[in-house]
């Protein structure tokens, strides 16, 4: 088996089991995102200004974790492209 094909098996099964982990990961960031939103509404206790940094951490949060999967999925396509040409 040419290498460059090997090679590209190897890349296509890493972006497959990055995309299964990085969606579970999100499913359950946005589950405690839920959770945390719940809280913080019927928290009568926590200041309103409390409540708005919690709410800004995980905007914040959030806005990282679209980023980095930007960020990998451009490195793979950098690497599917140079791999572009093997069937």
């Amino acid at each position: 088996m040419d290498q460059k094909v090997l090679f590209k098996q190897m890349i296509d099964f890493h972006k497959a089991t990055f995309d299964n982990s990085f969606n579970a990961m999100t499913t359950l960031q946005e589950q405690g995102e839920k959770m945390v939103g719940i809280f913080l509404d019927q928290a009568a206790w926590l200041p309103e200004e409390g409540k708005k940094i919690i709410r800004e951490w995980t905007d914040t949060y959030k806005k990282g974790r679209i980023e980095f999967r930007k960020n990998v999925e451009t490195q793979f396509e950098k690497v599917e492209n140079y791999f572009g040409g093997v069937s």
